[in-house]
């Protein structure tokens, strides 16, 4: 007689498993986008920035949006010194500032602190304010690729901040003045903001250290290929090659001229059609293209306390 095995039950015997992960990649098909100006900005909402710096899908969503619409806006980004400085770091390799003090927690964080109380915590004595428009440390060979800027404390009411197109600028420039600044450069240097203010002697100590340099006027975006009209108020001094016959007529003709020239190209930034403005709450972050865009930080908020924390993405010498 032929006997048939019976299948056990091994359902009791099974070796538990471990609850399911779910990666933050799996957010980021959440993402969404709000447009903020036709011309420039975007706020990014239903995203991590500490979970997207663990997801290289959700990073590299965010560097595509972040080339096309120049600056990003995240609200409601409860994270740590750390984990900004993390998240930034997803997008290109991080510096310190050459002359402001570096976060304890995060030396790579810029602290940009205002009107707080000398006997606190994390104090920090500097009366300068960033009311003009410029791209960050341009006066170095290799300018910041870009910036990742954190809301610790902000005022009531004041403080925003305005970023500008400066693709837009160039794009709208009339076809004669195009003409005239195509392969023109200029000069940028820390003397006249940063050194202003100090003694003859150390003025001169940080022009040696932090020697001016030269940028083309018009340059070419490593990444998009657009052109940007780059030169800003804070850091651009003058033309290092306009004294040319193709420019002046006479020597009577130089100064003028470049000086108008020079004038009307850093005032395009002004432009409100070329701008987004950003109200800013605490925990808010914002991301820019260093190269692409100038920004202003409006000085409004008379001694009221302001608290940001900056990663800034190093970039490469500029052709």
């Amino acid at each position: 007689m032929t006997s048939t095995a019976v299948p056990q039950d091994t359902t009791s015997q099974a070796t538990p498993t471990a609850p399911a992960i779910i990666r933050p990649s799996v957010r980021r098909h959440s993402i969404k986008v709000e447009l903020c100006t036709p011309s420039i900005g975007a706020e990014l909402s239903n995203i991590s920035l500490a979970d997207a710096a663990l997801d290289p899908d959700a990073i590299a969503e965010i560097r595509a949006l972040w080339l096309k619409h120049k600056v990003l806006f995240f609200r409601d980004q409860n994270i740590s010194p750390m984990e900004q400085q993390n998240f930034a770091a997803q997008f290109a390799e991080l510096e310190a500032h050459p002359i402001a003090p570096s976060h304890p927690e995060a030396d790579k964080l810029l602290m940009l602190y205002r009107n707080l109380d000398p006997s606190k915590p994390n104090y920090v004595e500097k009366s300068s304010r960033e009311n003009i428009w410029h791209a960050d440390v341009t006066f170095k060979k290799a300018p910041p690729r870009g910036a990742v800027l954190r809301c610790e404390l902000g005022p009531e009411t004041g403080g925003d901040t305005i970023w500008t197109n400066m693709v837009m600028a160039y794009e709208k420039l009339p076809d004669t003045i195009k003409q005239r600044i195509d392969g023109l450069c200029a000069k940028h240097s820390a003397e006249q903001t940063f050194g202003a203010q100090l003694p003859i002697e150390e003025r001169h100590a940080m022009a040696a250290k932090t020697p001016g340099v030269e940028h083309p006027v018009v340059l070419t975006h490593p990444e998009t290929g657009e052109k940007v009209l780059f030169v800003n108020s804070a850091f651009t001094t003058h033309f290092s090659n306009f004294f040319s016959f193709e420019h002046i007529r006479y020597g009577q003709d130089f100064m003028p001229e470049a000086h108008h020239l020079m004038n009307y190209l850093t005032s395009q930034a002004a432009i409100p059609e070329y701008q987004v403005r950003l109200k800013w709450r605490t925990n808010t972050v914002a991301m820019w293209d260093n190269l692409q865009v100038q920004h202003y930080a409006v000085a409004d908020y008379g001694s009221a306390p302001r608290k940001m924390l900056r990663a800034t993405l190093m970039g490469s010498p500029l052709a």
